[in-house]
């Protein structure tokens, strides 16, 4: 007897069925197994190819360098060409399934062997370059400032062989004296960035400061201009060794120049002599004339001797309410502050010479 043909048919399409389901759950499947070793791979380490040798410290660091409006395509390949170890299409391809590929950030990174697929494209969509820092320091010359960034790692010394005239020339200020003209702070830096623009940055930080503190100056202050300003906030940065005494450092040097009295500050003398200042300050240099010198000459120097802090500009600009003229180091950081010189030359004899009328 022959088998009915409606049932031969529903017995070929259930094998069908049957075929097309067992094909459905084995491409899943497979699909789920590629998923799955791609998320692994993406948590694993890239590692370092075998011929990359680093003279870094360990761990073992690679410099990635990223320029503005490179392709996901050309970044996949310059974390390969840095020598991690990793394919660059399997990188453009999860860029892409990430969303993230319009959010890569030119820049300088570090790459390091425990870092995963993830945890780059992590480190470049949120731009966390490797930044390195430099500190210029309160009371610090121009010429210091020059040292300590050309011992700053990393950062590319765009200024040498520049006179100071040319740096200023490249920094936008022609015909202005570097000194005092950069804030003292902590800058960061990513590799490869230029001295220039430490000091540019610098440079601008110090002009915000020094507006901020000349638009709170009383009508009844003897300083002409920021620029004096600037000056004699240098000279109580230098004079000060207790940050309580700034204003009272300040208020002498106002009261003097209120009446037409000279300065008679060393650190400017000092200044003046340059290289020529061996450590000791001599009689002779206090009487030899230079535009610095403040025993010769009247008024406020030339330019800023060193960098201000804030706190020197703010005392610069709100000096104590006083009468005092004259100031004396105490040899434990403080000074002695006098109205007369008759008041003073005593204060120079207990804390300088070590003569007190007072004992037996």
């Amino acid at each position: 007897m022959s088998r009915p043909a409606s049932k031969a048919r529903k017995s070929k399409t259930s094998r069908h069925q049957r075929s097309w389901g067992a094909f459905l759950t084995l491409s899943t499947l497979m699909v789920l197994a590629i998923l799955a070793a791609c998320f692994a791979w993406l948590q694993l380490p890239m590692g370092f190819k075998p011929q990359i040798v680093s003279s870094s410290p360990s761990p073992q660091v690679l410099d990635l360098s990223i320029e503005m409006g490179t392709s996901p395509k050309g970044v996949a390949q310059a974390i390969a060409d840095a020598g991690a170890d990793v394919s660059p299409p399997l990188l453009v391809l999860w860029f892409r399934l990430s969303g993230q590929d319009r959010a890569i950030k030119a820049g300088s990174y570090e790459i390091t062997p425990d870092m995963s697929p993830r945890m780059v494209l992590n480190m470049l969509a949120r731009g966390e370059e490797s930044l390195r820092y430099v500190t210029l320091v309160e009371g610090w010359t121009f010429k210091q400032v020059k040292q300590a960034l050309a011992k700053a790692e990393t950062l590319k010394g765009s200024t040498q062989g520049m006179s100071d005239a040319q740096i200023m020339a490249q920094l936008g200020r022609p015909n202005v004296h570097p000194e005092g003209r950069f804030y003292p702070d902590t800058y960061s830096y990513s590799k490869g960035s230029s001295d220039l623009a430490v000091m540019n940055r610098a440079l601008k930080a110090m002009d915000r400061q020094l507006a901020k503190a000349w638009s709170q100056k009383p009508a009844n202050l003897p300083l002409l201009s920021p620029d004096e300003l600037l000056t004699l906030a240098s000279i109580v940065e230098k004079e000060t060794g207790r940050a309580s005494d700034r204003p009272f450092i300040s208020s002498v040097f106002h009261n003097r120049l209120k009446i037409g009295m000279r300065l008679q500050t060393d650190p400017t003398v000092i200044y003046g002599l340059g290289d020529a200042f061996d450590g000791n300050l001599r009689r002779v240099d206090l009487r030899t004339d230079t535009p610095y010198n403040t025993y010769t000459r009247a008024g406020l120097p030339p330019t800023p001797i060193a960098m201000p802090g804030k706190a020197a500009l703010k005392a610069a600009i709100e000096p104590a309410p006083s009468n005092f003229l004259y100031f004396v180091a105490k040899g434990d950081g403080s000074s002695h502050f006098s109205q007369s010189l008759n008041e003073h030359n005593q204060a120079v004899n207990k804390y300088q010479r070590g003569i007190n009328k007072q004992d037996p």
